[in-house]
């Protein structure tokens, strides 16, 4: 997830360089959405795996 974050980060400023401020605008606010989805996941499968190690060991 964080992999297409980057990639719509990218065509975002791609775009806003060549003056596509309204493509520019939503490939940002979806590469936002994006990187924070995938750092809370991240967040919560490290918790949830955090403890179901410690029921095992």
């Amino acid at each position: 997830m964080i992999k297409w974050a980057i990639i719509f980060a990218v065509i975002g400023l791609i775009a806003g360089v060549l003056g596509f401020g309204g493509i520019a605008g939503a490939a940002v606010g979806i590469a936002k959405f994006l990187f924070w989805a995938g750092l809370i996941i991240a967040v919560i499968l490290f918790l949830i795996g955090r403890s179901v190690a410690r029921k095992v060991t």
